[in-house]
């Protein structure tokens, strides 16, 4: 399979065998030579399917959006995305009313709304392709968290929490089950908002390896 830029949790770009359950769009990351040299390029940041009505779209084309990949929903949401509102309709219309009960409001934010609050929620000011050091945790208790958030573990590495246990990142999917703690702070890394719309209904897609 060919190498593909592809996002991890923290937000950075890498280049890897494989591309996952889902692509994305964070606008055109590549130069004129096809050379990646930005992090992201403006506030839409999505989370796309691989293949939706045979629609076919370059991998590194100047002057339009760069496909990256994902292993799953966790990893999209934990870098900053939110679903597609055109091919994952359905998903996005369930993220979005998840975040208005979350709020407890019957009304139901837009899509600009979405994306200008991950935009403040996902990276502190700053530039360069490498945004590791930008990316904004927040403290919570573990035993709030829904599946499917993404955490800072002990050594420094993002953690999924699924169910009882927490599972260690890789390319290839999750891996490396450990029991996750009854209780206490944690550093969570997927933004806030997306994890009131897991604690409020919306379900993320894992990957099967997070089923192990």
């Amino acid at each position: 399979m060919p190498r593909r830029n592809r996002i991890d949790p923290w937000g950075d770009l890498h280049a890897v065998t494989g591309r996952g359950l889902f692509t994305g769009n964070r606008g055109c990351l590549v130069d004129e030579g096809g050379r990646t040299v930005r992090h992201h390029r403006g506030t839409l940041w999505i989370t796309c399917l691989l293949e939706y009505q045979g629609w076919k779209h370059p991998l590194d084309q100047p002057r339009t959006w760069t496909p990256i990949f994902f292993l799953d929903d966790a990893v999209a949401l934990a870098a900053g995305h939110r679903p597609c509102g055109l091919c994952r309709r359905r998903a996005y219309l369930d993220y979005r009313d998840a975040v208005s009960r979350a709020e407890g409001s019957s009304r139901r934010p837009g899509a600009g709304d979405l994306n200008r609050r991950l935009e403040r929620e996902r990276l502190r000011r700053g530039r360069g392709l490498e945004r590791a050091g930008d990316r904004i945790v927040w403290v919570a208790r573990i035993e709030s968290l829904p599946n499917g958030t993404v955490i800072v573990g002990t050594r420094r590495a993002p953690l999924l929490v699924v169910e009882d246990r927490l599972m260690s990142y890789s390319f290839g999917g999750w891996a490396d089950s450990s029991a996750r703690p009854r209780q206490g702070s944690v550093e969570v890394i997927t933004p806030p908002t997306s994890v009131a719309a897991m604690r409020h209904g919306f379900e993320p897609v894992l990957h099967p390896s997070a089923n192990r």
